[in-house]
Order: C-alpha cells, then structure tokens, then sequence
C-alpha cells in the first residue's frame, strides 16, 4: 500500500486498514513459526504497511 492510496482513505478506514493489517501480521508470524513461508518478505511489507497507516493517523491528530 503506498502512502497516496492511504492519504486518500478516511480516518475510520485507515483505523479498520490497520486492524486488518495486524490481524494479517499475527497470521503470518505464527504461520512461519510452524513452517516457513514462501515469501517471508510479506512480513517485513505488512509491518511496513502497519508504520504507514499509524504515521497517516498520527498526522491527522
């Protein structure tokens, strides 16, 4: 997700983005633990996402 795509988001869509977001970086997390993922690169993007969407909120504060 780039950070244009996120400017354009409402805050109540940037707050739901962010809790997908996070549900998607347990998900991967626990599932490399069991067994490694292909693209182990996605975590290292979702949390990435994850930084992004909070600087966007913070902004808005």
């Amino acid at each position: 997700m780039k950070n244009s795509e996120i400017k354009e988001l409402t805050t109540q869509e940037i707050a739901e983005k962010l809790d997908s977001q996070r549900a998607t970086l347990t998900r991967l997390r626990l599932n490399h633990a069991i067994s490694p993922l292909e693209n182990p690169l996605q975590i290292k993007e979702t949390r990435r996402d994850i930084a992004r969407l909070l600087t966007e909120l913070n902004k808005r504060r």
